[in-house]
């Protein structure tokens, strides 16, 4: 009998009973896919594997034991626990979709900033109480545009539903915090309304900027139907360099002029009696309306529809008919209200000031003599019996525009548009046709200058930068000036530079010096779209025109950047006419009959 080892037969039982795995390595090959009723999942596609084994850490109390969640480990920070995904093994399976997977690049952004890696800032409107005016000026109006294309590839965004929407501001997009030196300090803007809104007025529609900004709509240049009134010749030596020492003081000259609203001219009557259109207006108007994105200031605008037709209109002395100064500053004006106590620095002195200048300036820079260029008929305001003053020089010119959408649906508009001079080509000769215009300057080291430059020193050798910095001061004036430029198709946009002779006192001035442009050109350089201002235009008049007749008042929300549409009593602005033609009668018989006595 052979003699066996002690401890081999046991050794040798257990190597036969295990089971035999021919040619593989490893633990045998099983279909099995539940490790004692529950499935096997080894790892989860989430998992990182780091280390092969990690026994210093435990998941359920924590790296120190003390049953608190993960740790932070600085050394392996960009390391996960093997199992950190286990808590999705039971999950129901996402099915994966092969089409949703892209390259993406992981080359950083080498853009940096004084404040780190891609930080971006934007201005807030919530500093100044709803502002939406931005650093360089209303220019760009964020978003897309929404178009749907009509006859002949006119474009015209449509789809208003009239909600309330974002506040979100006009030119340069989306607004965020404003950083800057003592912004808590800062008086909130809260200014008036241009009108005030009666109980028994209804809101009809509410309008903000980025819906505004959307709309567009292409059209022709329109089309001369009449024209009235004279023009005299530019004088052209304001056109020279200014000289230091020899300012030219701006005068008073005393001639008639006139600003009649939309229904109440008689020329227009004519028209609207002939079906020449279906929408009526002055540039004055327009402009506001087409530039309304850009304004910042409260305004009013009536809606009149009479039938098939839209006028319109504007109130007796409204904030429209006024030149603000310095309205998209960054910090614009402080009003009374606001803290002020520059009384001649304030907007409302401002704009009365402003206008003052315009109205004398336009006077000034014209020829007073007998060479002019007479228009088909004569001022159709002018009445020679009751004047005492001669007529200032001004062209009016009827103009129609194509804003149809449709052949099937013709919508034309019919605007009044005007011209204050008339120049000779240097080349060719033949007659310019000019629209002048005044920037002042009151005081470039008061609080709303906007960061002006002295024009006395920095406009002859800086005047680009002069000028854009009176572009984003003054971005809804000055896109106005050329809007009604280009409306009635002038050759020349004059801008005169006046500045007070004394910053301390408002009533005397001194012209520096004049700058012509082409206004295309001007609105090219402020980036303005006049598709987009036809485009709402066009939707303004829509919402009237599905109402029924009546009367109706647009208003810009003194402190947000909507508009909103009011309809209002038929007889609403009449009403002071009237009391005021009574108080004139009483006034008169008191008179006659004290005569008598």
């Amino acid at each position: 009998m052979a003699r066996t080892e002690p401890g081999t037969s046991s050794l040798i039982d257990l190597i036969e009973s295990l089971p035999d795995l021919g040619a593989t390595w490893g633990p045998a090959v099983t279909t099995e896919t539940m490790l004692n009723g529950v499935p096997y999942a080894p790892y989860s596609k989430g998992d990182k594997l780091g280390r092969m084994a990690d026994w210093t850490a435990d998941l359920k109390d924590g790296r120190d034991g003390r049953g608190g969640r993960q740790q932070y480990n600085r050394n392996y920070r960009d390391q996960q626990v093997y199992g950190a995904g286990s808590a999705s093994l039971f999950a129901a399976p996402v099915a994966e979709d092969e089409s949703a997977f892209s390259v993406v690049s992981n080359v950083r952004d080498s853009t940096k900033t004084r404040f780190g890696r891609g930080a971006i800032f934007a201005r807030g409107r919530g500093q100044r109480g709803g502002r939406g005016d931005a650093r360089g000026g209303a220019g760009g109006r964020g978003g897309q545009q929404f178009q749907r294309t009509g006859r002949g590839g006119q474009q015209y965004g449509g789809g208003y539903d009239g909600g309330r929407g974002g506040q979100g501001g006009g030119p340069g997009g989306v607004r965020g915090r404003r950083f800057g030196w003592k912004d808590y300090d800062k008086p909130t803007r809260n200014r008036d309304a241009s009108i005030s809104i009666e109980a028994d007025w209804k809101l009809l529609e509410e309008i903000d900027y980025n819906r505004l900004a959307k709309l567009n709509l292409e059209t022709d240049e329109g089309e001369d139907i009449d024209s009235y009134g004279f023009l005299n010749y530019y004088d052209r030596s304001y056109d020279k360099q200014p000289v230091k020492t020899a300012d030219r003081k701006l005068t008073v000259l005393d001639r008639a002029a006139y600003n009649v609203t939309t229904s109440s001219d008689p020329v227009i009557q004519e028209l609207a009696d002939k079906d020449e259109a279906t929408i009526f207006a002055t540039d004055s108007i327009l402009s506001m309306l087409m530039c309304s994105t850009r304004s910042v200031y409260s305004w009013d605008i009536v809606i009149v529809r009479h039938g098939n037709k839209i006028f319109f209109d504007k109130r007796d002395n409204a904030a429209l008919d006024m030149v603000t100064v310095n309205e998209n500053a960054a910090d614009a004006p402080l009003e009374a209200s606001e803290g002020s106590k520059d009384n001649i620095n304030q907007p409302i002195a401002l704009a009365e000031e402003a206008t003052y200048i315009n109205h004398n300036f336009a006077n000034q820079v014209v020829l007073d003599n007998d060479q002019k260029v007479e228009m088909t008929h004569e001022n159709p305001f002018y009445n020679a019996a009751e004047e005492t003053a001669p007529p200032a020089s001004k062209a009016y010119k009827y103009r129609r525009f194509d804003l149809s959408t449709s052949e099937e649906d013709p919508v034309y508009l019919v605007v009044r548009t005007e011209l204050d001079a008339v120049q000779k080509n240097a080349i060719s000769g033949d007659d310019q046709f000019v629209k002048v215009h005044a920037l002042n300057e009151f005081d470039n080291k008061a609080q709303g200058s906007g960061g002006a430059l002295d024009w006395r020193t920095k406009l002859v050798s800086q005047r680009g930068a002069v000028v854009a910095t009176e572009m984003k001061n003054n971005s809804c004036k000055l896109a106005r000036w050329t809007v009604q430029s280009i409306l009635a198709k002038a050759d020349v946009m004059k801008l005169g530079f006046v500045s007070r002779a004394n910053p301390k006192n408002n009533d005397k001035h001194v012209v520096l010096g004049v700058v012509g442009w082409k206004p295309r050109d001007f609105a090219n350089q402020m980036n303005l779209q006049l598709s987009n201002g036809w485009g709402i235009v066009r939707t303004i008049a829509d919402m009237c025109l599905k109402r029924e007749d009546g009367k109706y008042i647009l208003v810009k929300d003194p402190n947000k950047n909507i508009l909103r549409l009011y309809e209002i009593p038929a007889a609403s602005f009449d009403d002071d006419a009237e009391e005021e033609g009574d108080v004139i009668e009483e006034e008169g018989e008191g008179e006659g009959e004290g005569e008598e006595e």
